[in-house]
């Protein structure tokens, strides 16, 4: 057996009060405020620090977030956790619905189906999570997403439901 203690790794996180930066969100629409954030203008949520996600591309409902996943977030079998990927494709689900919404217009997933095609490896380069909405709805939208690998493989792929809230 190997010396466990030898291999600690470690790694921080930070982040800000992410109920202040909610509130400043209500103000916005959320096209604004999701580019805000990918612009760096608003600290983004925390859960993104934890998987090192950052917003590529926002658009009227599409956006496109990127992380390079690192063993932190293996499971006990040697691949990234598929709660890695179900939080991406939430993400990116409900911020695509977020981009069509005026301000003060909120949103909260009511159902995500994720299909997990190939294992999340660390160390192979970037993973991409595009998520668009198919269609916009004044109380429901339904939204789309993906994941794909640095070389473009279908790596996971999620339908989600969001209710809009007012």
């Amino acid at each position: 057996m190997t010396d466990v203690a030898a291999q600690v790794r470690s790694k921080t996180i930070t982040w800000q009060d992410p109920l202040e930066t909610a509130r400043l969100g209500a103000t916005m629409s959320g096209f604004d405020y999701l580019t805000a954030v990918a612009e760096g203008r608003v600290p983004g949520p925390p859960i993104a620090a934890h998987f090192g996600l950052r917003w590529e591309h926002i658009g009227h409902g599409e956006v496109v977030a990127v992380a390079e996943p690192d063993e932190s977030l293996y499971n006990p079998i040697g691949m990234v956790h598929g709660g890695v990927a179900a939080t991406m494709l939430d993400s990116v689900v409900g911020c695509a619905v977020h981009t069509t919404l005026p301000a003060g217009v909120g949103y909260s997933s009511v159902e995500l189906k994720v299909s997990y095609l190939r294992a999340i490896h660390a160390g192979r380069g970037e993973i991409r999570a595009t998520g668009r909405v198919v269609k916009e709805g004044s109380r429901i939208a339904f939204a789309e997403g993906e994941i794909r690998d640095a070389e473009g493989k279908l790596l996971a792929t999620a339908s989600g439901t969001c209710v809009v809230t007012r």
